[in-house]
């Protein structure tokens, strides 16, 4: 039944013990029959040799689990900032998240980031505060931290018995019970009435929930109100109606490693995040480009849509997300983008790195599909006219480069190869040759992001290379505002070609959209297809780079007039007047060369704080706050990506092993001078 599916992504900060809950969920439902474990390297979900070799989730992995009358589709994503597009895809077809928080460490940077990333998707998502067994845990101080940073949305439906070493099971708030934990694993789940000392914490959180619930259920208010029970069922039909609707988030709490709280996590998922039928889903006519509503009926033409691709030399594995419809092994689908007719040869349901072959598949699945030729993430597939398709999945471009080479010159061809699979799968990687010296280069988020794609070309490909340092991606913006007006005349053999263009550019605020593109055109008697054209070259010429070389940003053209002749003016010509308008401009202003910033926190021992400071701010880091979590710190601070290479290296020393920090892009901001002199 469509109505029993959950499609879930688990999201999280790095080492907020996402993967081990995802481990928790999969042993209680019975797929595992062991625990998995980061540490030990034996997580069913970090199947890839590099993620056990790291300990961190690198490629979200995907689980059909079942538990009680449902099922759930799973998708486990990294937490590392350098594999954001892996998070991006899996929340663009997923229905609801839990969001994982230490108790430690509360709200992270990426635990924000993966939050925001799901509002713009408009998934519900359930809270689970995770770590309440480690040293300086504190329920309070993070629900506290979702309320400051989240619009006050917390709504904790759990609260834990004990902290830290006490730490022995939880309060459930809805019946008035205590909840522990016992036998192999803590499988077995034991509820008893609340103690009298315990009846004080209760009723404060059971006042809670009523307040907030009340303050958006007419129903609840007038009990409340008139100071009459509210009756179990309501409540909990209300909360599930508020966390749909996204204005309440229910917080449960547990230990994943102590195996405490993961079955009543999972009853929460059924209990307050949708199935497929209590969603609709936007898509768009490719012909008309009218919005089009779809929802999960089988009887509806099939519609898919592509989100992940595991890319190969012999046969790709596309992971598709089924929104209508029904799909068959060896069915031809039409391919949005493109228009082809393709066949989707085998089905899968998916397990991490196993698969079960399937006939056929409905509304709500997310299944792997074998046999599409041509296709990509992002694709939409159709069973029938008309063509739908979707919003696009946005990727952050890479900052950060390095050059590859093979070791063997006969390996050349096999490398650019394999770099575009790798650049197929991976929409956050592209590759290129350097316009100095010929050079290949892969560019990516990070520089474990390129070691862990260059490591793969080696142990997966069997392809031996050379591989640089790393290098910053640097960016290039127009200084100041311009208007060109360029005469574009061109003889090609016999044929003369000829076309106007009056072209106003201008500076973006930095943080503002990459690219302005817009017309100015109102005379009903050029060509819309001239204009167009004018748009695309522009676009495209800005996008090739500046006077230095690199690719420009926070760039607005404005087209202000475009001249025409019915017999000497064509789209080519257009494109030429106005790669001559973007030449003319950048001589005449000049460019700006940016550097990525990026938003760097650190945790480590207060008695540390001083000498990385002393680290950090001779590398141009500008410190913004140094905040208290528990017995540790966090200095939060700005810092360009050029000064922290090595910085993962150097922290272990100055923190005597206790540290931890993470980095995401913070924007660009303009290279000083003194770092242009030094060279980029």
């Amino acid at each position: 039944m469509i109505a029993n599916i959950r499609n879930i992504s688990i999201i999280a900060h790095i080492d907020a013990g996402k993967t081990s809950t995802t481990e928790g969920i999969l042993y209680y439902s019975g797929l595992s029959h062991r625990y998995g474990s980061i540490d030990d390297g034996t997580a069913v979900m970090d199947f890839l040799p590099e993620e056990r070799a790291r300990g961190i989730t690198i490629a979200a992995a995907a689980a059909n689990v079942p538990w009680k009358d449902c099922s759930i589709h799973l998708i486990d994503t990294p937490g590392h900032i350098d594999f954001t597009a892996e998070v991006e895809r899996s929340l663009r077809v997923i229905d609801g998240a839990v969001v994982v928080f230490s108790a430690v460490e509360g709200v992270e940077a990426q635990s924000e980031k993966v939050w925001r990333q799901a509002d713009t998707y408009g998934v519900p998502k359930i809270a689970f505060i995770n770590k309440m067994d480690r040293i300086g845990a504190s329920f309070d101080d993070v629900v506290s931290q979702i309320n400051a940073k989240f619009s006050d949305c917390a709504l904790p439906l759990q609260i834990p018995l004990g902290s830290e070493d006490s730490f022995c099971g939880l309060i459930d708030v809805l019946t008035a019970e205590q909840v522990h934990f016992s036998g192999e694993r803590n499988v077995d789940i034991l509820r008893e009435p609340l103690a009298a000392e315990q009846q004080d914490s209760w009723q404060e959180a059971y006042n809670r929930v009523i307040e907030r619930v009340a303050d958006f259920s007419d129903e609840v208010a007038e009990l409340f109100l008139a100071e009459e029970a509210v009756p179990l069922e309501l409540l909990r039909r209300e909360i599930r109606r508020l966390a749909l609707a996204r204005q309440l988030v229910p917080v449960f709490v547990g230990s994943a490693k102590k195996s405490i709280g993961i079955q009543l996590l999972m009853d929460g998922i059924l209990d307050y995040l949708p199935s497929p039928l209590e969603m609709s889903y936007k898509a768009y006519d490719v012909k008309t480009e009218q919005e089009v509503t779809i929802t999960s009926d089988p009887k509806a033409p099939f519609t898919g849509f592509i989100f992940k691709v595991n890319a190969s030399s012999t046969a790709d594995l596309f992971f598709i997300r089924v929104y209508s419809g029904v799909l068959k092994a060896n069915a031809n689908v039409f391919n949005s983008r493109s228009g082809d007719r393709v066949r989707a040869r085998q089905l899968y349901r998916i397990y991490a790195k196993s698969t079960e072959q399937v006939d056929e598949v409905g509304p709500g699945e997310i299944v792997g599909v074998t046999g599409l030729k041509d296709c990509g993430i992002g694709d939409a597939l159709c069973g029938a006219r008309p063509l739908l398709v979707f919003d696009k999945i946005g990727f952050p471009d890479p900052v950060i480069s390095m050059v590859v080479e093979p070791k063997f010159s006969r390996d050349k061809d096999r490398l650019d190869e394999v770099l575009a699979l790798l650049c197929r799968e991976d929409q956050t990687l592209s590759h290129s040759r350097a316009e100095d010296t010929g050079q290949r280069l892969l560019s990516g988020m990070g520089e474990l992001h390129l070691e862990v794609n260059l490591k793969r070309v080696t142990t997966d490909f069997n392809v031996e290379i050379r591989c640089g340092e790393p290098r910053v991606a640097y960016r290039e913006t127009i200084k100041d505002e311009t208007v060109q007006a360029v005469e574009f005349e061109r003889t090609f053999g016999d044929t003369l070609l000829t076309a106007g263009l009056k072209v106003a550019f201008r500076p973006l605020p930095h943080g503002a959209d990459v690219f302005s593109i817009t017309s100015a055109v109102r005379d009903p008697g050029v060509p819309k297809a001239f204009i167009a054209a004018a748009e695309r070259a522009l676009r495209d010429g800005l996008r090739t780079g500046g006077l230095n070389g690199y690719q420009m940003i926070y760039v607005a053209a404005e087209i202000l007039e475009l001249k025409f002749s019915a017999e000497s003016t064509t789209e080519g010509a257009v494109a030429g007047a106005a790669l001559q308008a973007i030449d003319q401009a950048l001589t005449q202003v000049g460019t700006i060369v940016l550097e990525p910033l990026m938003h760097l926190e650190v945790v480590c021992p207060e008695d540390t704080v001083g000498e990385i400071s002393m680290y950090l701010q001779p590398r141009r880091a500008v410190i913004r706050d140094i905040a208290s979590l528990g017995s540790v710190k966090k200095i939060i601070c700005e810092v360009p990506l050029a000064e922290m290479f090595g910085f993962g290296k150097a922290l272990p020393q100055l923190s005597g092993g206790r540290g931890t920090f993470s980095m995401e892009p913070s924007g660009y901001q303009e290279l000083p001078a003194d770092a242009a002199r030094r060279g980029f």
